[in-house]
């Protein structure tokens, strides 16, 4: 095994010389070798393959998110010892985590083929971004997050190249039903009050395109197809999902920022669900039921 310390970087191979496992449809060459030292798959973060804008997309989206976040931390009101902050906070940390673990899984599976199955934590990004808040606010999208990636992990494991269509079906039904299910507050906004009352509504329905772009070439895997070898680098359609799905979370603090303007919650502070907290401007021993408003945009 090379060491991989101060010598190049090894170089990429084609497509015939991988494991089919490490194998993608009309991805002809740009793969990385398996079995290396694990410092070569960490170093070739800095190298040119067909890996390398899967992993940079989603490790830039988190210091975007963090900086777009920071930018509107004042309108928010979000801050460490409010307990009404909590799903925001849930909500920035859930993103990173998705983004960081599916980095991690696109750099290091490369190596063999129980790394690649071990790396099954990038499912498990499904279920943190889909149940940011679900787990203490909303048991349904709880369920359907984790149905996501169990689906997704049974897929994985289940079917072998060639893939079947069944593969899909088990990654994406549930999947979609967790959309469906955190996304029909949105969607009901989206259809029964004017864009003009709200500013936030673009962004909504920005979220939304950007979320059913993403999944339809996430399902078909194009434009590859159409050009054999010449999407190996740049272009393949997942990495046009990896993009997707990050503008369709860096438009979410925008989306929580335009809300914020209609909302004057009782602590000054923007939050997700409603729910009886403590006043700090009231006794102790009274309940304040404070206004929040979700991540996807409806007063609960």
């Amino acid at each position: 095994k090379p060491a991989c310390g101060s010598s190049p970087p090894v170089p990429t191979v084609t497509a015939s010389q991988v494991p089919s496992l490490f194998r993608e449809p009309y991805i002809l060459s740009g793969c990385r070798p398996v079995q290396q030292d694990w410092r070569c798959y960490l170093l070739s973060l800095f190298q040119k393959h067909n890996e390398s804008l899967n992993v940079w997309t989603h490790l830039l989206a988190g210091p975007v998110l963090l900086l777009r976040w920071w930018a509107n931390v004042d309108t928010l009101g979000c801050t460490l010892d409010d307990v009404t902050s909590l799903p925001l906070l849930l909500f920035l940390v859930s993103s990173l985590t998705y983004l960081y673990l599916s980095a991690a899984a696109h750099l290091l599976q490369s190596h063999s083929e129980r790394a690649h199955y071990f790396f099954f934590l990038d499912y498990v990004g499904v279920p943190a971004w889909r149940e940011r808040v679900g787990v203490i606010f909303l048991p349904g999208a709880a369920f359907f997050g984790w149905l996501s990636c169990t689906g997704c992990c049974y897929a994985k494991f289940r079917y072998r190249r060639p893939y079947p269509p069944q593969r899909k079906v088990c990654q994406l039904i549930p999947t979609g039903l967790a959309y469906v299910l955190d996304i029909s507050p949105v969607a009901h906004r989206l259809l029964t009050v004017s864009w003009s009352q709200e500013p936030s509504l673009p962004f909504h329905a920005l979220q939304i395109a950007c979320f059913l772009l993403s999944a339809l070439f996430f399902s078909c895997s194009i434009p590859e197809p159409f050009f054999p070898g010449n999407c190996d680098f740049v272009g393949q359609g997942h990495q046009i999902f990896h993009v997707l799905l990050s503008l369709c979370t860096f438009s979410v603090p925008k989306q929580i920022h335009k809300d914020s303007v209609l909302i004057s919650p009782l602590d000054g502070s923007l939050c997700l669900f409603t729910f009886p907290v403590h006043s700090k401007h009231a006794p102790h021993d009274k309940l304040h039921t404070a206004s929040f408003k979700s991540a996807t945009g409806q007063v609960l």
